[in-house]
């Protein structure tokens, strides 16, 4: 039996001021599609304006289409489309953004039976929606990537660039300030701000949010509200007595330098490669540098502070992986090191997006668990239209809805890396 959707079920009317908590690159990307597209007037709370514990300043931008879930793939596609286009869709006189897209491909390498049938599994799902992957044997992926160490591998999936399908990196600190900026264009206010109570109303139907409170002094009256403070959303939605599974988990990354330049047998850009371990690296444009990561070594806590990187994952971890899979890499340098929030939504691993119960007026995107800078144009544009006009009109992101936690019907992304 099919679910209702929250335009099904309630009364709606067309806001004329939303009040955005969160100024990332989910926050600004709804904001300029609230006001450019749909012309409603936004203000947006974003207590750090310089970002610089923002997760889209601190994430290394990566886009792909190689999901388990079919929504994720296609919420992928309608942001690569976007992000092929940006410099046109967003920009503000003469300025032109530029975001410096690659789509190398991403590279998922298995070692046992099983990890080939989730590949292949996975693989049938995408070429449904009209990803473009292939599978590599062994010997094939030796044959593409001379540098690769594959004795152990039983079979790699790589993304490959087509007109509707694309993997690969970008500049995820640009991209949202392109979205910031043009959404300043569009008549969008910015707050250095932060949103620390809620006026809410109960006496007359569904609980309304009428105002936001800040630490500053202000108070923001708004006909909607939409928490999109990324790692922080749970507690924001705390003051609304509204609980998320949305926690701040660090993820370290670390940029080292190599005497080898990966490219492929055709001497294209090497992809990101994820590796059995849990292992990723991926090559900058610029010859002998890369970036690479691994889940944490000790669980996974919430809020670790992010001066606190963790030099024995590389050491212990990432460095014996990086040189069993690339002999070449048995000698290099870590250049620098940093960490960043995933908001990981730990229901099950997916952005959660559209209405908050009980009001009838509080809408979040959150919790995109390390996909949020990738989804960001297309869950911006969906949001704004469910804002704006009661439901989803380019892309259904009903998978994603708030409600399917209180349902108990996890949406399990089984690619998160």
């Amino acid at each position: 039996m099919r679910s209702q959707q929250p335009w099904e079920t309630r009364e709606w009317q067309r806001p004329l001021h939303v009040v955005i908590v969160g100024g990332g690159v989910m926050g600004a990307a709804t904001a300029w599609f609230l006001a450019r597209e749909q012309g409603v007037q936004v203000t947006v709370i974003e207590r750090d304006l310089a970002y610089t514990r923002a997760s889209s300043a601190l994430s290394v931008c990566a886009i792909r289409q190689q999901f388990s879930t079919a929504i994720n793939i296609r919420i992928s596609q309608d942001s690569l489309a976007f992000y092929r286009a940006i410099g046109h869709a967003l920009a503000v006189g003469d300025e032109v953004p530029n975001i410096g897209l690659v789509e190398p491909g991403y590279l998922y390498l298995a070692a046992t039976a099983g990890g080939a049938e989730v590949l292949q599994g996975q693989h049938a799902l995408q070429q449904q929606h009209d990803v473009h992957t292939a599978l590599l044997a062994p010997a094939a992926l030796t044959a593409h990537f001379p540098w690769l160490q594959a004795d152990d591998l039983v079979l790699g999936s790589l993304g490959l660039s087509t007109a509707t399908s694309g993997e690969g990196w970008f500049d995820g600190y640009a991209a949202l300030q392109a979205f910031r900026v043009a959404a300043v264009g569009a008549g969008v206010t910015f707050l250095e701000d932060e949103a620390v109570d809620f006026v809410v109303e109960t006496h007359d139907g569904p609980a309304t949010v009428r105002a936001v409170h800040t630490a500053g002094g202000r108070s923001l009256a708004g006909d909607a509200v939409v928490i999109a403070a990324g790692a922080w959303s749970a507690r924001v939605a705390d003051q609304l007595g509204v609980a998320l599974p949305v926690h701040a988990r660090k993820r370290d990354v670390f940029a080292f330098e190599a005497d080898v330049e990966l490219r492929d047998a055709n001497g294209g850009l090497a992809p990101l490669v994820i590796d059995p371990s849990g292992v990723w690296f991926r090559p900058e444009l610029q010859a002998g540098r890369f970036l690479c990561g691994a889940p944490p070594r000790d669980g996974d806590p919430d809020d670790v502070p992010l001066d606190q990187v963790d030099r024995g994952l590389f050491d212990e971890v990432i460095w014996p992986m990086l040189a069993a899979r690339v002999p070449a890499f048995d000698a290099l340098r870590v250049t620098s090191s940093w960490a960043g929030y995933y908001e990981m939504n730990s229901f099950d691993h997916n952005g959660l997006v559209g209405e908050l119960a009980p009001y009838r007026n509080a809408y979040t995107a959150c919790g995109f668990s390390g996909h949020g800078l990738q989804q960001a144009p297309a869950v911006g544009r969906g949001l704004a239209e469910l804002i704006a006009t009661g439901r989803y009109l380019t892309l259904d992101l009903s998978p994603l809805r708030v409600s399917r936690i209180a349902e108990g019907r996890p949406l399990l992304e089984k690619n998160v890396i």
